[in-house]
């Protein structure tokens, strides 16, 4: 298959295919194609439906090449190619974040459809593999809300099981105990608000951070909580914190029911809350696949070898 840019730019191209044409390999590992390129002609090879793919990321890569094109852009534009079905969406509005991050939307209709959970719903659940957006989408979620006044404070809790929840013997002050268990949320935070953001809300208490043993006896209104790893809680500990819940209050669980860390035997309260809480009006629940991992191309290939792995040697959930 062979495809000519059009018009011939050479600054164009030149950002297009990248330093040592790094972007051109990144779609050529991801679409399992080979890409050969002399000035603005390129010839493809490989399946027909990957070309296809490779043809049709080149030609929209190249009308937005007058600027530079990064890595993570290309890998963005791969990891969307075939997720977002704008016939899936198009009846639908896409939900609009406050956020330092002006282009942020759902990627993948799951992604969507999680989103519109969140702002509907007072308790949403959001379960499945890494990279699918499940925390992130709820941090800028709760960001958005306190930018807009709905609420006063996010709270971030997630539970310390590696410690035990025994936290005592970590150096430093309770923030700075909780900060390696909550550090993905941190991290998420610094890139939706901006670091001298976040720090003023943390000065001003808007924003909240406790391990999940210090949730009890609280009952926390106006506020956005999430609980994240949320797998790695005990039924008695997801009852607890779900009870914490005050009025104009929203709260995000998220977890993957493949990573549970708890200790042998111990049940896990994620899945217990699925098949107790999955009549309740008021309650949504959006469970993710391998196919909505916005990640590095590699991660959805990562999952799918595993699942096909266990499937085939009949291993159990990890």
């Amino acid at each position: 298959m062979e495809i000519t840019l059009s018009p011939e730019d050479n600054h164009r191209l030149a950002n297009l295919c990248g330093a040592l044409d790094e972007n051109l390999k990144q779609i050529e590992d991801a679409l399992d194609v080979s890409i050969a390129r002399r000035g603005a002609h390129i010839r493809l090879s490989g399946e027909k439906e990957n070309m296809q793919l490779a043809a049709q990321l080149l030609e929209s890569f190249y009308e937005r090449a007058r600027k530079p094109i990064g890595l993570e852009e290309i890998q963005l534009g791969l990891v969307e190619l075939d997720k977002l079905n704008p016939d899936a969406i198009a009846s639908t509005a896409m939900p609009v974040l406050m956020t330092r991050r002006q282009n942020l939307h759902g990627r993948t209709p799951r992604q969507v459809e999680y989103l519109q959970q969140i702002q509907e719903f007072d308790i949403t659940f959001g379960i499945g593999p890494a990279g699918t957006g499940k925390t992130y989408l709820a941090v800028a979620s709760a960001v958005d809300a306190l930018t807009r006044d709905r609420v006063k404070r996010i709270v971030l809790v997630r539970p310390a099981v590696e410690a035990g929840e025994r936290l005592g013997f970590l150096p430093g002050d309770l923030s700075q105990k909780v900060d390696p268990y909550l550090r993905p949320l941190y991290d998420a935070l610094y890139d939706l608000a901006g670091y001298d953001t976040v720090n003023k809300m943390f000065e001003r208490g808007a924003i909240e951070v406790a391990p999940l043993a210090y949730m009890r006896g609280r009952t926390l209104n106006q506020s956005f909580i999430i609980l994240d790893e949320a797998q790695n809680t005990t039924p008695e500990q997801m009852k607890m914190f779900l009870t914490r819940i005050g009025f104009g209050t929203k709260a995000v669980i998220t977890g993957d029911v493949t990573q549970i860390d708890l200790a042998r035997g111990q049940k896990s309260g994620l899945i217990e809350a699925q098949k107790i809480l999955k009549e309740v009006r008021g309650i949504a629940m959006t469970h993710f696949l391998s196919q909505d991992v916005v990640r590095h191309p590699l991660v959805q290939k990562i999952i799918n070898a595993y699942e096909e792995y266990d499937a085939a040697h009949g291993v159990p959930e990890r």
